[in-house]
Formats: structure tokens, C-alpha cells, sequence
């Protein structure tokens, strides 16, 4: 088994703990929350057909993603170093330890600005929303947030989307150099970050049954925040670090919601 297909089953395996994480969630008590329309009762599907379906089209994507990454980042220099270490059957504690602190200290600061955001946007959402939003994330169990929020959306956010959009724009613009510039690593970064923003607007329109503009601003902003800081983590230190401030950042925002 060579270090390529190694270093594929470590992220696969990684990715897919947080996808089958979400056989922790109450799939149809979910769905029930979401409001329908009038005279319309919830879609009658079997709970086992639901998980399946949650899980089916993740496995896919994360397969893709992690394809995606390990061809296309050593091409502009991204990398994930101790999951290489573990490919390469090394200790993988050398190359965690300086991912450590900065994912750490990021992730934290990123929680706070979330909730600072959710704070500042309150008065300017629907209340009806405020209440369903709030009862939705109690619903989602701990785990589910750590594992598909730190290793999953790591891997289809980071280690795939910036990734390809920082290979794209060097071999569109920058086709004659040597390597990517810094210039397309911010542009990635920043790519990044809205997409992971606007993959969120699915979710919200669920919840509150419209998009209106406050609530469109909002969620992309506030999930931008956490992608810029993660795309940097990336950048500089490795995607493990993205994933360390991914899981903290859910830190604080389950403490902020255990005071709900």
C-alpha cells in the first residue's frame, strides 16, 4: 500500500466519522421542527430511508473532496502534516504540536465572534426564527459538531474547495510562474469562506421558511468569519490546525447555547 492510498484512507476514515455522525441526530424530530406549510404534515419516510439519505450523498462528496486534495495540494503547497506523518508511519506528534496552540487560540476566537454576530443580528431577524434556530441547534448532538463540523467540513471546505480555487487562479492568472503567488491563497481563502457561508442559507431557509436579507447577511457572515480564520490556519500551519479551530470554535458556541 503506497503513502497516496495510505494518506487517503486516513482522511476518508476522518471525514466519514463525521458523516456517520449523524446517525446520533433525530433525523425526523428534525425535519417535524421545520415549519411546513399550511395544512401540510411532514413528510412520512421511513427514520432508517432518512438516515441513509443523510448520509448517502456526504460519502460521496467526501470521497471526492479528499481525491481532490490529495492530487491537487502538494501542487501549491497546502498540506496536512500529521496526517502525512501517519501515511508515512511516523509519529504524527512533531507535526500536530505546532498546529496546536494556533488552532486552539484561533478556534476560540472565531466562537466568540460567531456569538457576537448571532447577538448583533438578533434584532434584525424574525423572532419566530430566533426561537426555531435556537431549538434547532440544541438539537444537534455534540459529537455531530465536532466530528462533522471539525474533520468533515475541514475536508470538503479546506482540504478540496480552497485547495482547487487556489490551483485554479494560479494556472488561469498566474500560469507562468512557478508556484501560486500569495495574492491567490487570500482569493482561496476568501472563496472559501463564502461558499462554506452560502452552504449554510439551505439550513436557514428550513428553519425560517424565507430568506430575507438579514438573515442572508447574517449567515454568511457569520460562517465567513470562521472560514477566513480557517483558511489561514490552513495556509500556514496545516489543515489540521483548521480542524483543532473548528472543533474549539463549536466550543464556545455550545457554551453560548447551554445559556439559552
Amino acid at each position: 500500500m503506497n503513502i497516496k492510498v495510505r494518506l487517503f484512507l486516513v482522511l476518508w476514515i476522518a471525514g466519514m466519522a463525521g458523516v456517520l455522525s449523524f446517525l446520533l441526530v433525530d433525523i425526523s424530530a428534525l425535519i417535524a421542527a421545520f415549519p411546513q406549510p399550511e395544512g401540510t404534515p411532514p413528510p412520512d419516510i421511513p427514520p432508517y430511508l432518512l438516515k441513509l439519505l443523510a448520509i448517502a450523498q456526504p460519502t460521496v462528496f467526501v470521497t471526492l473532496a479528499v481525491l481532490l486534495g490529495i492530487w491537487l495540494a502538494p501542487k501549491v503547497g497546502l498540506h496536512s502534516p500529521a496526517v502525512k506523518a501517519i501515511a508515512n508511519r511516523v509519529s504524527f506528534l512533531p507535526a500536530l504540536k505546532p498546529q496546536i496552540v494556533p488552532g486552539v487560540i484561533a478556534g476560540l476566537a472565531a466562537g466568540v465572534a460567531i456569538a457576537g454576530s448571532w447577538l448583533v443580528a438578533k434584532p434584525f431577524l424574525n423572532p419566530e426564527f430566533i426561537t426555531r434556530a435556537e431549538a434547532f441547534n440544541k438539537m444537534i448532538p455534540p459529537p455531530v459538531r465536532f466530528l462533522y463540523g471539525g474533520f468533515t467540513e475541514e475536508i470538503l471546505l479546506r482540504w478540496a474547495m480552497m485547495t482547487l480555487f487556489v490551483w485554479v487562479l494560479w494556472k488561469v492568472f498566474g500560469r507562468r510562474e512557478e508556484g501560486p503567488r500569495a495574492v491567490w491563497f487570500v482569493c482561496g481563502i476568501f472563496l472559501s469562506a463564502i461558499l462554506f457561508g452560502i452552504g449554510h442559507l439551505p439550513v436557514a431557509f428550513l428553519i425560517s421558511g424565507e430568506l430575507t436579507a438579514p438573515l442572508v447577511i447574517y449567515v454568511i457572515t457569520a460562517n465567513s468569519i470562521f472560514g477566513i480564520v480557517a483558511g489561514f490556519l490552513y495556509w500556514f500551519r496545516g489543515l489540521e490546525s483548521a480542524i483543532i479551530a473548528h472543533i474549539f470554535a463549536h466550543v464556545v458556541l455550545l457554551a453560548g447555547i447551554s445559556l439559552l
